[in-house]
């Protein structure tokens, strides 16, 4: 086996493939991608063997606590194939590391640090949303649905700024 990585998939090949397993999502299982769902049923199953009662007592996590069965669903099956996939893909291409990306003007604890709060914002912003860049962007796109083309227009437009703003730690 060899050290040099693969290269990465022709962006048009890759975008073709990509709305081949969307389309096929959506015959499968009736939905579109989407996982920032899975979070909030994650997160209904850990109150439930925390604290039950206050749980199912909860608005936005009662819901799935009162069905008995929190991860029980097709979006925990789409997150579990999405972190082995994604696995399966670095280690067949030969792009599987562990360590921490970063650039000269930054170390590896800040790093790990925006990228928490970075995860943390677009997590309660999907939630805002009501869908994540798949869900919403992806999906409600592929169905010509107008929330799926202003959160893209507004996700891609603040990935520019946070770019902008991020450059110096990059560079």
């Amino acid at each position: 086996m060899t050290d040099t990585p693969r290269p990465f998939w022709n962006p048009l090949v890759a975008g073709v493939v990509l709305g081949l397993v969307l389309l096929a999502t959506f015959l499968v299982t009736g939905h579109g991608l989407g996982a920032s769902g899975f979070f909030t049923r994650a997160a209904a199953a850990i109150g439930v063997w925390i604290a039950p009662a206050a749980t199912a007592a909860n608005d936005y996590l009662g819901g799935y606590a009162r069905s008995g069965a929190p991860l029980a669903g097709w979006i925990t099956w789409e997150a579990i194939g999405l972190v082995l996939g994604a696995l399966i893909g670095s280690l067949s291409s030969g792009r599987f590391r562990v360590g921490v990306e970063h650039g000269p003007g930054v170390r590896s604890t800040r790093r790990l640090a925006l990228a928490f709060v970075g995860g943390i914002l677009v997590g309660i912003g999907s939630r805002f949303a009501r869908g994540c860049t798949s869900g919403l962007g992806l999906s409600g796109g592929a169905v010509l649905a107008v929330a799926g083309f202003v959160f893209l227009i507004f996700f891609f437009a603040a990935g520019f700024v946070t770019m902008r703003l991020m450059r110096r730690d990059w560079t």
